[in-house]
């Protein structure tokens, strides 16, 4: 194949592990010429460096703070990302650009290391209400969860999310954003609980989330996180952010090659560190 570049589009993106990923996948595809770097890119930057990119860029990993910038920016839309309203992913067309949203697939993903789906009367739990509970929801629909409980600090501020979980047929209700009775019953009962907050703002609900059977965290760094290890401490089962970012990878390199990722490659890249 004709060498290609990618690059993950973001601001700070200097900690960004998706290089490892894709150079890993890239090398045991036998793309030996491609390459994937770093790029600092705000919201307002993306839709110039997108659109002046060279010929050779075949895709973006996007991360924060141009998800909602590139879904705009997007030539087509995939019925996902339009869905949740922003996209992570941008692939090259015949067409121009088309946005995807593979946060689905890292909560996804997450999920099934933890081996939990919804079941009858499936309840879940989501602590935070912004960008990345959106996925979230998508997600929790399609492993056939029937309700969620929205722990934020404001209800108003949440309301595409609660919209969301609407519309995939999901029952949704709020919870104060405060270790309580109430949220440590609603932990203990869930099939899962999913913290989408950074790790200093989820400190104070340690207390009732300790008691959770099974955990996923969106943060990869630094693992373990006071909440994760309080978990795994109580006897519950945790997964991070870094099994978010391997799984939502999969399908970004699937995209960009068109070839099916080497799962075990990538693996063997995140936990080599």
């Amino acid at each position: 194949m004709t060498p290609r570049k990618a690059a993950v589009l973001g601001f700070p993106v200097s900690h960004s592990r998706s290089p490892d990923l894709h150079l890993a996948a890239y090398r045991a595809l036998g793309l030996t010429d491609w390459t994937y770097e770093r790029i600092e890119c705000t919201a307002e930057q993306l839709p110039a460096i997108v659109g002046g990119a060279a010929p050779e860029f075949v895709g973006f990993s996007v991360t924060m703070p141009g998800k909602i910038a590139a879904l705009e920016f997007a030539d087509e839309v995939t019925d996902r990302a339009r869905l949740i309203g922003s996209a992570n992913t941008l692939l090259r067309t015949d067409a121009g650009w088309r946005a995807d949203c593979t946060d689905v697939d890292g909560m996804s993903g997450a999920l099934g290391e933890l081996g939990v789906r919804g079941g009858t009367g499936g309840e879940s739990v989501v602590i935070g209400g912004g960008g990345t509970a959106l996925p979230t929801v998508s997600a929790l629909a399609d492993a056939g969860f029937a309700s969620i409980r929205l722990v934020v600090r404001s209800p108003e501020r949440a309301a595409d999310v609660a919209a969301l979980a609407g519309v995939l047929g999901l029952r949704c209700d709020f919870l104060p954003f405060a270790s309580s009775p109430e949220l440590t019953e609603a932990c203990r009962t869930a099939r899962v609980v999913v913290t989408t907050v950074p790790s200093p703002a989820a400190e104070p609900l340690i207390d009732s989330v300790r008691v959770a059977r099974a955990v996923v965290d969106v943060i990869y760094d630094p693992w373990p996180t006071p909440l994760a290890a309080a978990v795994t401490e109580s006897g519950g089962r945790v997964v991070g952010g870094l099994v978010m970012l391997l799984n939502q990878a999969y399908s970004q390199v699937e995209q960009f090659t068109g070839l099916p990722a080497p799962r075990e490659a990538m693996a063997a890249a995140i936990a080599a560190g």
